[in-house]
């Protein structure tokens, strides 16, 4: 106790004496502040502007030196695009397949096209370069492809891509039981493997085409061989951890959303480092698969998304935001209305023609929302074979009156024409969306100031198909593939109106023995001034003969949010071709200091 009590005296005197020393230097401190500053601020008032002018100098050195350090900055350092950041595009529809062999809709063409690559590609002008394979040559009678694969190819497990994985590919396409849609395109071609790196293909005979379709995604033999042909389509491969060759590798897949105004799946995917092409720029890529387009829509326009397509026009805020870009892929395709040549309305070639010079197709594309080429004639502007002086007649509403009273047709009382008591009346069929129903509309009021009576009818896209398939329609607004090639064979040759025919899309029923010639001649010639001779014919029949209109090369509109460094507005032969420079898109930006 007493040693507890002698403690706390001890330290009590202590901190007294602290506080006394505390006490002296403040006392001193200010002491010191009053004689050495404050006593001498009178010596100060002579030098003060010598003084204040050195301080307002070496301000004003050390601003010019900021701003100076600035401006050098800019020239020498810009903002550019740089790698990494995550890509999040947003697709309507739901995703059933990444498997290529399968992939049919947008959303499972897009997944198969980003993780698979193919033996060659379409590039950002267009034009066919190889992806897996280093070159092709091709025998002088057009029937043998032989097809030299790059060295080191790698499946993004790490195994060896081989020629035995593309054999194995093409060979599951044409097996029946595997069901592959691709199937048609391939029937009677022979694929061997003679070593790892080559493939032969042998056509039973020429087809000027044939590089084209072999875009298709590859897929891993050693992964997808022991699967039953017939259970290729459901395996676990398609959906939970697809293996590719492209540009990116699958990571995984999430749904959310319990009612289909919710429901949305994410298929994120990570950056191949062994592709092909180059590692890509991005540090994830995601697409955002929405049952509900409303909700696309509105996720777009909230700023969710990096990028969306199939958006007819982007709402709620992204049409006012000019944070948002809009791109137009002009697709090698034309939009069509095709006379159904087999109907009485449409036998008469003379009414035919009168409708394509009644119609007006520079005014409809006017009204569109985008920018396109005419359409003038069944192949395009631009491509091998067309002759521009062998298209449809022009516009000339004073010549199609003229034509159909020569022809016998009377305007009748109700302002409609008439001949031998029936009236000039037919139904136009098409896919009840904005953009077609803009065009079926200019249609019918076009043909109807020459007095043909015209009957829209607008369906969905499900009972469009089943029209479109039974060619149960007078005539028909529709949007056909053309691709990069002059071969459209399948859409004007007489066999292609059979009911018998594999997809029966000769739309207008349309024959010619004389076009029939002509396209299978120009299909099978390599020489491109030879196919652009054989061409001919054809080309002067379908001017002759008026089997359809042609109106404009319609577009795939893609939206992003921001300037996506690697987009670009170019010609495209599908949707997905806009993933052909993928690796090279970046979304971040940065100052870089400018290389000389």
């Amino acid at each position: 106790m007493k040693q507890g009590r002698l403690f706390k005296l001890r330290f009590r005197r202590r901190l007294k004496q602290s506080q006394k020393q505390a006490q002296g230097y403040s006392t001193q401190a200010e002491r010191s502040f009053d004689r050495y500053v404050m006593k001498r601020l009178d010596r100060f008032k002579p030098v003060r502007r010598f003084v204040i002018g050195w301080v307002l100098l070496l301000t004003v050195l050390m601003l010019g030196t900021i701003l100076q350090t600035f401006r050098l900055s800019n020239y020498y350092q810009t903002l550019q695009p740089v790698a990494g950041g995550t890509y999040r595009e947003g697709i309507g529809g739901t995703f059933s397949t990444a498997n290529p062999l399968y992939a049919s809709s947008d959303i499972d063409n897009s997944v198969a096209s980003l993780l698979f690559a193919g033996l060659f590609q379409f590039n950002d002008k267009n034009v066919l370069v190889g992806e897996l394979a280093k070159n092709y040559e091709v025998t002088p009678n057009g029937t043998v492809y032989t097809v030299h694969l790059k060295p080191g190819l790698r499946w993004t497990d790490g195994k060896p891509l081989t020629s035995a994985d593309v054999l194995f590919t093409y060979q599951s396409i044409q097996n029946p039981d595997a069901k592959s849609p691709l199937r048609g395109s391939w029937q009677g071609i022979v694929v061997t493997a003679p070593n790892p790196a080559t493939v032969v293909f042998t056509l039973p005979g020429p087809l000027a085409s044939f590089p084209n379709t072999m875009t298709n995604g590859i897929v891993p033999e050693h992964l997808l061989g022991k699967i039953p042909a017939a259970e290729l389509r459901t395996a676990d491969f398609n959906t939970i951890n697809p293996v590719g060759s492209g540009p990116f590798k699958w990571q995984a897949i999430e749904v959310t959303g319990n009612e289909p105004s919710t429901a949305e799946e994410q298929i994120a995917m990570l950056p191949n480092t062994s592709y092909v092409g180059g590692t890509p720029k991005l540090a994830r890529f995601i697409v955002h698969a929405y049952a509900d387009e409303a909700k696309l829509s509105r996720d777009f326009g909230g700023g969710a998304l990096t990028g969306a397509t199939g958006l007819g026009k982007p709402r709620d805020g992204a049409s006012a935001n000019s944070n948002v870009q809009r791109h137009n892929f002009l697709l090698t395709a034309g939009t069509y209305a095709f006379f159904k040549t087999t109907q009485p309305v449409f036998s008469d070639v003379k009414v035919r023609q009168a409708l394509v010079q009644a119609a007006d197709p520079n005014d409809i594309i006017k009204r569109l929302s985008y920018p396109t080429k005419a359409v003038r004639g069944p192949l395009l502007q631009g491509q091998l074979a067309n002759d521009p002086t062998l298209v449809q007649a022009k516009h000339d509403t004073a010549a199609a009156n003229s034509a159909l009273e020569a022809a016998g047709w009377k305007i009748g009382p109700k302002g409609i024409r008439v001949k031998d008591k029936q009236e000039l009346t037919f139904t136009l069929a098409a896919t009840d969306n904005p953009e077609y129903r803009l065009v079926s509309e200019q249609l019918q009021k076009q043909w109807r100031a020459v007095g043909a009576n015209i009957k829209l009818r607008l369906q969905d896209v499900q009972n469009f198909q089943n029209t479109l398939a039974y060619h149960d329609y007078d005539a028909v607004l529709y949007g056909i593939s053309i691709g990069p090639d002059p071969d459209v064979f399948v859409y004007w040759d007489s066999s292609q109106s059979d009911i018998r025919s594999t997809n029966r899309l000769n739309l207008s029923e349309y024959k010619n023995v004389t076009a029939d010639a002509a396209l299978e001649s120009g299909r099978t010639r390599l020489d491109p001034a030879l196919r652009t001779l054989k061409y001919r014919p054809f080309l002067q029949a379908w001017q002759q003969d008026a089997p359809a209109l042609g109106l404009y090369q319609p577009r795939v509109l893609y939206v992003t949010n921001g300037t996506v460094a690697g987009i670009n507005d170019q010609t495209i032969n599908t949707a997905t071709d806009r993933f052909n420079n993928v690796q090279n898109w970046m979304i971040r930006q940065a100052r870089v200091t400018n290389q000389k």
